[in-house]
């Protein structure tokens, strides 16, 4: 039996290696080509303050952002919220909540939804550039729907359907997109983890909506038609996470535990990023890490293509209520320009 189970964990991951060969055979021309690339924003506090490079070591229902595969470690139920001010001076916020689920011994279920708040703005049209016409408001949602599976005390695994829309007054996008992942722990006192996750993998998208079409007349004809725009299908921006971290157990206790962990990150349309980062937790009531990503021309700002410059950095406070747990969590995200990005979590773990 355990045999099968190996067998088939095998045959999984070479499928997810083999998608990916397919995914990432593009080359830097594509680069900034891919639509809905908020889906590559981490909305979740813990995962911000190790700079999202957590894939082997994620736990609970943030685990369906970085690597699904986590979401199997849940002990019963956890609800999750997190607010970010992203890029502070931009006025746009981001909400995100997720709740999960154990339904049997070796299988838990995930609902979350991320939404970015990017207010109002004023219309302007090219006979009307001042505005004075009202206000629009964009929308930017998704909706994942995941399930995790514990294969064997070592090896666990999971995916998410995600739905994707964008929205104006007048003009939509929908989408879907499917997540995979495994995580492998082993060493002594499982002590090692490893991960692989691959996101965003799903249908091209594109607008459309009374917004891209008019009246007009032909030349030489009175009769008023209406002439509908069409909008160039895009990819979502698939990528995949490889990485791995190791607990170290200070004074020879579980109670003062140091996890070290890194990640490397290929994706399809930017630059590929490689990350390092660290936690120390406290008997499992307070938590502090920080993380780094690098990635190509990063120092530089006339030709970077990322706003993170620096560290990423958070911690995490636990209170135990008998059986449950509250949790709040805070990670602040250095940026260049704007400044910097807040995450505000509040965690219950029933």
């Amino acid at each position: 039996m355990k045999r099968t189970i190996i067998k088939r964990i095998g045959l999984a991951s070479l499928a997810v290696v083999c998608t990916a060969a397919t995914v990432y055979a593009g080359n830097p021309d594509r680069r900034g080509q891919a639509g809905a690339t908020e889906l590559l924003i981490q909305p979740w506090a813990q995962s911000g303050g190790w700079a999202g490079i957590n894939s082997a070591n994620v736990r609970g229902i943030e685990a369906e952002r970085m690597n699904v595969a986590g979401l199997a470690f849940l002990s019963k139920t956890e609800l999750n919220f997190t607010r970010t001010t992203w890029l502070s001076g931009s006025d746009i916020f981001i909400n995100a909540f997720g709740i999960g689920q154990r339904i049997n011994e070796s299988s838990v279920l995930g609902l979350s939804v991320m939404s970015i708040d990017a207010g109002e703005i004023e219309i302007t049209r090219v006979d009307n550039p001042d505005g004075g016409l009202g206000v629009y408001k964009p929308s930017f949602v998704n909706l994942g729907v995941s399930y995790a599976r514990s294969f064997s005390d070592r090896i666990h695994g999971g995916i998410t359907l995600r739905i994707i829309s964008q929205s104006t007054t007048d003009v939509s996008s929908q989408g879907a997109a499917f997540d995979a992942g495994i995580q492998y722990i082993t060493g002594e006192k499982d002590r090692i983890k490893f991960g692989i996750a691959l996101r965003n993998v799903g249908t091209p998208m594109a607008f459309g909506g009374d917004g891209l079409s008019g009246r007009g007349t032909m030349q030489g004809s009175s009769v008023s038609l209406t002439v509908a725009q069409r909008s160039q299908m895009f990819e979502l921006p698939s990528l995949m996470n490889i990485g791995g971290s190791y607990d170290f157990w200070l004074a020879g206790t579980e109670d003062y535990k140091l996890t070290v962990a890194a990640n490397f990150t290929s994706n399809s349309f930017t630059n590929d990023q490689i990350g390092v980062g660290g936690e120390f937790n406290w008997r499992n009531m307070f938590a502090v890490r920080a993380g780094y990503q690098y990635e190509d021309g990063v120092g530089d700002y006339l030709v970077r293509q990322n706003a993170y410059d620096f560290i990423n950095a958070g911690f995490s406070i636990n209170a135990p209520f008998g059986a449950s747990r509250f949790s709040l969590d805070y990670a602040y995200r250095s940026t260049k320009p704007f400044n910097g990005t807040h995450m505000y979590g509040v965690r219950i773990s029933l």
